[in-house]
């Protein structure tokens, strides 16, 4: 069957919620992004969508996605854009032909490149950036990506972004597309206070650290995009105040070994996580100094464990922030002076540190609750089949 007379069939059944069936299409597939896809497959799969996932096979998210009930698709797609990219292309044809959804949610750049020239807006599509492609690469080629984003636009009947802030970059880059803003949400059922004493216990990396040692965490993939470099040369300056401090880099990534290179005996590496809530319940600061987002999720999981986040001034980070925290925990990109000052304050002041953990859990639970998130993109799905919204609702929330 071509894929016109699939979409042709996909007119005529207006799909239930019980038949609707829905491909997330996504590289990277670890990460934010990969975390991002596995809770809205989960809710969705509880919700009585069917859900495929169309992802490298190698990555976290497979495996994930299966256990929450999703079919899997392994789609042999690395992250830069290149000489692959026509057989990645020709891969999610062949997903979609095998698959038939009614819906392809692809997320990320990478995802949304070969997904849209696969489809060709002869599927309901809707793009999720988590972060524009343009703002990771310079000149020439930063020029090719806005240009690129700009045709896309066409080829999606939505743009998800996961703040305002992105929206906004978006719309400056000359990107005309119809806009929705679903911000991240956290399983606040997994990621919640509890006492730093029994986190730092069961990890090894720091439960011989004397009692008492300040702790300071930063979770997230080790690369450019998220700054660790900055927070390293802003380091020195925390422990010349304090040099009992200890630094800990939860993740693994391509600048791996630069770091560890640059790093002083005060900075500790975890490697990857599966899980990173015992991290930030283990932390006294959680730290991300990343220099371009959408809408971090590490900051929203931290505050949800009751740890203030001290982060640089990228797309959502202003937003993700309970009122007033700005003050004490954003910082401008790329500046290690401003980020150590923030830190050295923090770390300072036990009580201010205490109060704003507790902001932030309220904050987190009031505002990033990861149902309304899954509930919202479910809801879109349906306003762009034409399908009514009440039994999504009932189903995703309860």
């Amino acid at each position: 069957m071509t894929l016109s007379a699939t979409v042709l069939n996909h007119v005529h059944r207006q799909p239930s919620i019980g038949g609707l069936t829905v491909l997330h299409l996504t590289q990277p597939d670890d990460g934010g992004v990969g975390r991002v896809v596995e809770q809205l497959v989960r809710a969705q799969v509880l919700a009585g969508l069917r859900v495929a996932v169309a992802c490298p096979p190698d990555g976290p998210l497979a495996p994930a996605a299966a256990r929450h009930g999703a079919s899997v698709h392994p789609w042999h797609a690395v992250r830069a854009p290149g000489p692959l990219l026509v057989r990645e292309t020709a891969q999610v044809r062949e997903v979609v032909r095998r698959v038939r959804p009614d819906l392809v949610h692809a997320h990320s750049a990478k995802a949304g490149l070969a997904g849209r020239l696969a489809v060709r807006g002869r599927i309901p599509t809707v793009f999720q950036p988590h972060a524009w492609s343009f703002e990771a690469v310079e000149g020439t080629v930063a020029a090719l990506a806005k240009l690129w984003e700009r045709q896309a636009a066409r080829w999606s009947d939505r743009v998800v972004c996961v703040s305002d802030a992105e929206r906004r970059t978006g719309e400056r880059a000359g990107i005309t597309a119809r806009w929705t803003v679903v911000r991240n949400g956290v399983d606040l059922t997994h990621h919640r206070p509890g006492p730093a004493e029994e986190a730092r216990a069961a990890l090894p990396v720091v439960r011989n650290l004397p009692a008492g040692t300040l702790l300071v965490v930063c979770a997230g993939r080790l690369c450019r995009q998220k700054g660790q470099d900055v927070l390293l040369r802003a380091w020195d300056t925390v422990t010349a105040r304090f040099p009992d401090a200890r630094l800990v880099l939860v993740g693994d990534g391509p600048e791996d070994s630069e770091l560890r290179a640059t790093a002083g005996p005060s900075v500790l590496f975890a490697g990857h996580a599966a899980d990173t809530a015992p991290w930030y319940r283990a932390a006294d600061l959680v730290v991300l100094p990343s220099r371009w987002e959408g809408m971090a999720l590490a900051p929203l999981e931290a505050m949800a464990c009751g740890r203030p986040v001290v982060v640089t001034d990228t797309d959502g980070a202003r937003e993700s922030l309970p009122p007033g925290h700005d003050t004490y925990c954003l910082v401008p990109r790329e500046e290690p002076g401003a980020l150590a000052r923030a830190l050295v304050r923090l770390l300072g002041e036990g009580q201010l540190r205490a109060t704003l953990g507790r902001q932030a859990q309220d904050h987190a639970r009031t505002a990033y609750d990861v149902r309304h998130t899954a509930e919202a993109v479910t809801k879109l799905y349906r306003e762009l089949l034409g399908l009514p919204q009440a039994e999504c609702r009932e189903r995703i929330t309860r």
